[in-house]
């Protein structure tokens, strides 16, 4: 990447860490705080109250990801995150189970992912776009690796208030990033803007709305198990980020060179089936993990594929895309929220109804169903398609 398009991507992929940090950051802490609080007693009003972050991004990444085509992506960002600053305001205000959901609520509306991923689209070439995609996606993971580290020493010191505060402030200057560094870019012309059903029903978009389904679906319920495992093998709670952060910086170390393979190469299609099959073997390897260094191998065969397709998929759809990035990457994140919340969902049943080792089996099912679908892919992509490539071909 030339200077410039670093300089884009590192901002945005900051920005788009930012927001993933504000759900991340109180997952360690948030349900022992909620104990004291009115209602606090209830799990399901703390599940939700945590919870209502992905639904309300959920609702609003398709209109926000449209709108950011059609009148351009910083007013768009600005926006979404100064709702961000201002929930995480509310949230401080009021040491309340209602107002921190509704502040939560408030934080979600800034739904603003398929707008930053369509401006990291925008403002890098195609030949460099899957890294610049991997730098963004992998501000997801560090987020949630730093979370596990920093949450539970911040909350000592500046208890939940104080960590909402720090939001609203890494909010704020990351308005002043936005506004000032980044770039401003064009709409997308109208013309050419494809409608929403278009956009939904084009095959290709199609299987990576499929894939993004299938990949955090059996993240958030691997989740569910992963730390009771550690914790059986002898590891407490307090101590599982000594697993988790190395597992995951070693795992960019790892996947690095196979992502500038694909790209240099234009073997983007092998790098996804690569990827997906990496996952299907962390989901088999944790059926039968018992110890801490097997949990820990079966963690970095999993980050490895995870952040490959993390960085890859988007990068596609923004390809398939053509004039309609922000609107097909609403769908694409969309998809990501259902998908986290179906696995979240379906996680907890098997856990109760058939025991941890049935959530690896479901991971493992659904991800082989995924390969099918995704073996059945032509040859990705190297450039942006043309609206005139997916046009019925007529004989001269």
């Amino acid at each position: 990447m030339n200077p410039s398009e670093l300089r884009s991507t590192l901002a945005l992929a900051g920005i788009f860490g930012l927001r993933m940090l504000g759900l991340f950051l109180l997952l360690p802490v948030f349900s022992i705080h909620a104990r004291g609080l009115p209602g606090g007693e209830h799990a399901l009003w703390v599940g939700l109250t945590l919870g209502i972050f992905n639904i309300v991004q959920a609702c609003f990444y398709i209109p926000l990801g449209r709108l950011s085509d059609r009148i351009g992506r910083k007013p768009v960002v600005l926006w979404g995150l100064s709702l961000f600053v201002a929930g995480a305001l509310i949230c401080a205000a009021q040491d309340d189970l209602l107002w921190i959901a509704i502040g939560r609520g408030v934080m979600g509306a800034g739904a603003v992912s398929a707008a930053i991923s369509a401006w990291v689209a925008d403002l890098t070439r195609e030949q460099v776009r899957t890294r610049a995609m991997a730098l963004v996606g992998g501000s997801i993971a560090l987020s949630f690796a730093l979370s596990l580290v920093i949450a539970a020493p911040i909350y000592r010191i500046i208890s939940l208030s104080g960590i909402f505060v720090v939001l609203a402030v890494l909010g704020v200057g990351a308005m002043f990033v936005a506004y000032y560094v980044l770039p401003s870019t064009k709409p997308e012309p109208r013309a050419l803007q494809a409608s929403l059903r278009k956009v939904f029903l084009r095959p290709e978009l199609m299987r990576l709305n499929v894939g993004v389904f299938v990949l955090h679906a059996t993240q958030v319920a691997m989740f569910l198990v992963v730390p009771r495992l550690l914790v059986e093998a002898g590891l407490p709670l307090a101590s599982h980020w000594q697993v988790y952060l190395p597992v995951v910086l070693l795992s960019f170390f790892l996947m690095a060179p196979i992502l500038i393979f694909g790209e240099k190469k234009e073997q983007l299609r092998t790098v996804l089936l690569v990827a997906i099959v990496l996952l299907l073997i962390a989901e088999l390897v944790f059926t039968s993990a018992y110890s801490i260094t097997a949990i820990a191998i079966a963690l970095l065969i999993y980050f490895v594929g995870f952040n490959l397709l993390e960085a890859l998929q988007p990068s596609l759809v923004s390809r398939f895309a053509q004039e309609s990035k922000g609107t097909a990457l609403g769908v694409y994140n969309t998809t990501q929220s259902i998908g986290l919340f179906t696995g979240a969902v379906i996680g907890g049943w098997l856990m109760d109804s058939h025991g941890d080792v049935s959530v690896f089996v479901m991971g493992a099912a659904l991800l082989l169903c995924w390969l099918i679908i995704a073996w059945s892919m032509g040859t990705m992509p190297t450039r942006a398609i043309d609206s005139k490539d997916l046009a019925p071909k007529t004989a001269p």
